[in-house]
């Protein structure tokens, strides 16, 4: 599992703004192997439907992963014929490697996908991107579990895909419902963080990256699809859900040993309104109260079943010691990682260290109640000296809560907010060279593309403050792309790509505000 730290706090979600330069804002990736007849209907419905109904300039990218038909002729025609269209060949399979392949080298703000098969009624698109183009969400993906979702497909697929969503919440602990529609959005400047930290190359791409969001705290938006089944799919039932149960237990074990950086990705834009100062609300409190309710509801059932387990071969006081010493130290590293949100081996010792302080006031608490109990009656009822332990353990909850919170897990993030906290930027001056590209253009290739002006990769990225366009009309000229030429050309390998040696080109969005003035607009501003 990948432990990649991100590249820091990004700027605060915006809505994208419209204006005339020529780099796309949404670009729609269609990953493929051996498609040869369904790529070019696909492409032509999808280029149609964005020319009458999206506003914004846009663009349609092929990701050949390895096909071995005349995919890759049919995707350089369709370049060739449609403006709007890029094709890309990757000699690599594997769905979430094309993905992430594209989706790092691509200059447009919104990145999404769909199935070459277009099981899913295009209407949805503009629905699914709006709220990444708005600002209000980082993720967009199509259900077609939702209740106002109209899916046309057999009993087995509708088993398998509800069965394995089942799996995700209650393994995962996953909130949104439908992990596996080839349906998918997701903001730029998101992708740059979150991709690095997704292992996986295959089907379960989507789902890790799923899972890693909206653990990170990002915000899933989506959206009821109309969805029919593609009978001729070509998609292994069997060998994609063993790829998917295993992908499933690597992400749960590494969220279960905190191994993944997601702290650092918490509330990465810094503009959730819980984060705000507010007067006499302490920071989390409540959550942190319903976290150590359900830690010490478990942990004294724990500690009275350890405790009688103890008893039956012991006296009471080593029984109570030894069964508080146990329940202690589990309840500490419940509470370290459930209550306080504290996740990876650093400073767990000195935590658990701490902890055992506070098992030693409750030891005292427990065993003077144990105490007091012996010297007023010499031979106790068994069910007393547990109800004396329970309301000792009541007093000893509530100052272990405190002290918790006081002392052991303090909440530092005030006092280390001005060291730790590292803005992402874009230097201009270094654009060229740490912007992510697929090739890097010599003196010679540059004539060649003069005279090859039809063959084109994934663009540079931009520079971030350059305005964002509507769609241009037809006569309006296209923006120069670099030429990707196999003989002429230090080829971008797949495989960078993939192990994410890309540089970081964090884009910052800019705001559109009621009071920005367009110097183009001649009306009185009386």
């Amino acid at each position: 599992m990948r432990t990649d730290s991100s590249p820091g706090n990004l700027p605060a979600r915006e809505h994208l703004p419209a204006g005339s330069a020529g780099t796309p804002v949404l670009d729609v990736v269609i990953p493929v192997y051996n498609e040869e007849k369904d790529l070019q209907p696909c492409v032509v419905r999808l280029h149609e439907h964005l020319k009458r109904t999206f506003p914004y300039a846009f663009r349609i990218t092929v990701a050949d992963n390895a096909s071995t038909d005349t995919t890759p002729q049919v995707a350089a025609r369709l370049e060739s014929e449609i403006p709007e269209v890029r094709s890309f060949r990757l000699e690599q399979k594997g769905r979430g490697r094309a993905l992430r392949t594209v989706w790092s080298a691509s200059d447009a703000p919104i990145l999404a996908y769909m199935d070459v098969d277009l099981s899913t009624d295009l209407n949805a698109l503009l629905p699914l991107v709006a709220p990444l183009i708005s600002g209000h969400s980082d993720l967009a993906i199509g259900s077609r579990l939702a209740r106002s979702s109209r899916v046309v497909r057999g009993a087995k697929r509708e088993f398998i895909s509800r069965t394995y969503n089942l799996i995700l919440r209650g393994s995962l602990q996953a909130r949104f419902s439908d992990a596996q529609c080839g349906f998918k959005a997701i903001r730029r400047d998101v992708a740059q963080v979150l991709l690095p930290l997704i292992e996986d190359t295959g089907w379960f791409f989507d789902t890790e990256m799923l899972v890693l969001a909206e653990r990170a705290g990002l915000r899933i938006h989506e959206v009821p699809v109309d969805w029919v089944d593609d009978p001729n799919s070509t998609v292994h039932i069997v060998k994609t859900a063993t790829d998917d149960l295993k992908g499933v237990w690597r992400v749960g074990r590494a969220l279960a040993t905190g191994s993944l950086p997601l702290d650092r990705l918490a509330r990465p834009f810094g503009d959730d309104p819980r984060d705000r100062d507010l007067t006499d609300v302490p920071k989390g409190l409540a959550r942190q109260l319903v976290g150590f309710c359900v830690v010490g509801a478990l942990s004294t059932l724990f500690y009275l079943l350890l405790y009688s387990g103890f008893r039956s071969f012991s006296g009471s006081q080593i029984a109570n010691a030894l069964a508080l010493l146990v329940s202690a130290v589990a309840n500490t590293a419940a509470n370290r990682r459930l209550t306080f949100g504290v996740r990876g081996r650093g400073s767990a010792v000195r935590h658990q260290a701490q902890g055992l302080v506070v098992f030693g006031i409750g030891l005292a608490l427990t065993s003077g109640s144990l105490a007091a109990l012996n010297a007023a009656t010499s031979s106790p009822a068994h069910s007393t000296e547990l109800a004396v332990l329970i309301a000792a353990n009541l007093a000893a909850t509530v100052l272990r809560f405190l002290l918790f919170r006081a002392w052991v897990f303090p909440d530092r993030r005030d006092e280390t907010a001005a060291a730790s906290t590292v803005v992402a930027s874009h230097n201009p001056a270094s654009h060229n060279a740490s912007s992510p590209t697929y090739g890097t253009t010599t003196g010679a290739h540059q004539q060649h593309q003069q005279h090859h002006p039809h063959q084109h990769p994934l663009p540079h990225q931009q520079h971030p403050h350059t305005p964002l366009p509507q769609r241009p009309n037809a006569t309006a000229p296209q923006a120069p792309y670099i030429n990707y030429d196999h003989n002429q050309t230090n080829e971008f390998r797949a495989g960078e790509a993939a192990d994410r040696t890309w540089g970081d080109a964090t884009m910052q969005m800019q705001a559109v505000r009621p009071h920005d003035h367009d110097p183009r607009d001649t009306r009185d501003a009386r």
